[in-house]
């Protein structure tokens, strides 16, 4: 049986926003997407960069612990680091790893993106 590894689509949406659409499975199988998509959104111009979580399908441990790596690598090179479209499920994990405290969850892209505009 083999799993889904997450795909990553990458969309500058200002000159300081980037999102990473993600797709698929978030495991440590799609840590080198994950790794590419952030080093294509990061442009030396980013000041934040969301992450799309509607097309998530499976996250599991593996994948929170590559959140938690993203989340210092953004917070070295200060990006902010924000996100939207988590079911309720992965919602509550956030919130049970406090994740939502260093990642900024919103409703909507346009909630995220305002937000990440904002500062």
């Amino acid at each position: 049986m083999s799993q889904e590894t997450g795909a990553m689509d990458v969309r500058k949406v200002s000159g300081v926003v980037s999102v990473v659409d993600i797709k698929g499975d978030v495991t440590a199988a799609s840590e080198g997407a994950l790794s590419d998509a952030y080093a294509t959104a990061n442009t030396p111009t980013t000041s934040a960069i969301v992450l799309n979580f509607s097309g998530l399908e499976y996250m599991n441990s593996g994948g929170i612990g590559m959140l938690v790596t993203l989340l210092v690598r953004a917070n070295r090179q200060r990006r902010r680091l924000l996100a939207y479209g988590l079911n309720q499920h992965y919602r509550q994990i956030f919130e049970l790893t406090r994740l939502d405290e260093a990642i900024g969850i919103h409703d909507s892209e346009a909630a995220a993106v305002a937000a990440a505009s904002s500062r």
